[in-house]
């Protein structure tokens, strides 16, 4: 049974989702399905509706605001979801600018935040946040081993010109320097551009003999057209933030042979048995194909999904401390998910506490490249 849901768009729309007061958990979403990051956001949402109606006996509900992929627009709703709404715990957003915006309002207000994307901020200041996306370093340090076994020595870097540029390139120098393999070139963009072509010919220019780029979603395409119609052959890296077959979509041929780090859920049925991982992937990946059609499964929708589970699994522990709706509880539910827990995710086996929000290993990663259209395990 699908989860009771509520979509407000913009600041309007609002309807109002049954259960009895005081015992509903109240789940408040802020996730962009316009603008930028719309290609990532429409896969954030899809996955609520594969989330049941109830937990441990309580009636769940989800309210879920759209900010057009805007940080001001979601740190607005963030406050309106705990003002007007009284949620017990905040979801979102679909880039590291929004998250970041929010996680500030969540440490303010001392509501958890399950964060659907990475965030700028120092350990100090995560308190009440827990992300669930896999950490840069993790996922770019899966990139620079591929780079090492293939003994290439130098690479150009073009990533977007905000926070998330920011880490990748932060967390590529982090693997890459000891490595031995030196940046090159590093060149910025904005994820609004449509053009690329003087960062292009600069990287170009410095030969370098691979590409990695800092982009995410749709916007992570555009680098790798730019190379491939200017003649560069070399191998061309992404990070997580491309896995979703709109990548594909818009990049063409373009970006056949494209490699980014993912999840497992990603090339699930490719795994070994034996990965922790898979069945609950798999499973996953089967229900989401059902509904959104074969092909369909993407990186964002299980990210969604994992904080559920999260979630589910530390909820049981809040009830017994609190009503919902209240302080108790938000304390509970935060003292919960940090307790050590095992989750098994499709992302990855999730096991925070109180000095890791995260949680994951490295059987959170694999390399998947772009095969005959679609994203397949990479082969070593």
């Amino acid at each position: 049974m699908r989860a009771s849901w509520v979509t407000a768009l913009g600041l309007a729309g609002l309807l109002c989702a049954g259960g009895a007061s005081g015992q509903e958990i109240t789940i408040g979403v802020t996730m962009g399905t316009t603008g930028p990051g719309a290609s990532l956001g429409i896969n954030y949402k899809n996955a609520f509706q594969l989330m049941p109606n109830a937990i441990d006996g309580v009636p769940i509900k989800y309210v879920i605001l759209e900010d057009g992929s805007d940080p001001t627009a979601a740190a607005k709703n963030a406050r309106q979801l705990v003002a007007e709404n009284h949620v017990d715990a905040l979801m979102g957003a679909v880039s590291v600018p929004s998250t970041t915006q929010i996680a500030l309002i969540a440490e303010e207000t001392k509501t958890p935040l399950i964060a659907l994307a990475p965030v700028a901020l120092p350990p100090e200041k995560l308190g009440w946040v827990f992300i669930v996306p896999q950490p840069v370093p993790l996922m770019m340090g899966a990139v620079v081993d591929d780079l090492k076994s293939k003994s290439i020595k130098t690479v150009g870097y073009i990533g977007f010109s905000d926070s998330w540029g920011d880490l990748v390139l932060k967390a590529l120098k982090q693997s890459a320097d000891p490595a031995g393999i030196k940046i090159v070139d590093e060149e910025r963009y904005a994820r609004a551009d449509t053009a690329v072509t003087g960062q292009i010919v600069k990287i170009l220019i410095a030969k370098p003999d691979a590409v990695v780029v800092g982009g995410s979603g749709t916007g992570g395409a555009l680098p790798q057209i730019a190379l491939r119609d200017r003649g560069y052959k070399g191998p061309v890296y992404h990070n997580h933030g491309t896995i979703n077959r709109e990548f594909i979509k818009v990049g063409g041929a373009a970006v056949d042979g494209a490699i980014a780090p993912t999840g497992p859920l990603m090339v699930a049925e490719e795994l070994p048995d034996s990965h922790p991982v898979k069945k609950v992937a798999v499973d996953f990946d089967q229900a989401y194909e059902k509904i959104f059609g074969a092909g369909s499964r993407n990186a964002f929708a299980g990210y969604s999904y994992d904080g559920f589970l999260l979630l589910k699994a530390a909820i049981p522990a809040a009830l017994k401390a609190g009503k919902p709706g209240t302080p108790e509880f938000r304390q509970a539910l935060r003292d919960a998910l940090e307790s050590g827990q095992a989750v098994v995710g499709v992302h990855g086996v999730y096991t925070q506490t109180k000095s890791d929000h995260i949680g994951l290993d490295g059987r959170a990663v694999v390399l998947a490249v772009v095969d005959g259209g679609a994203w397949r395990l990479l082969k070593k």
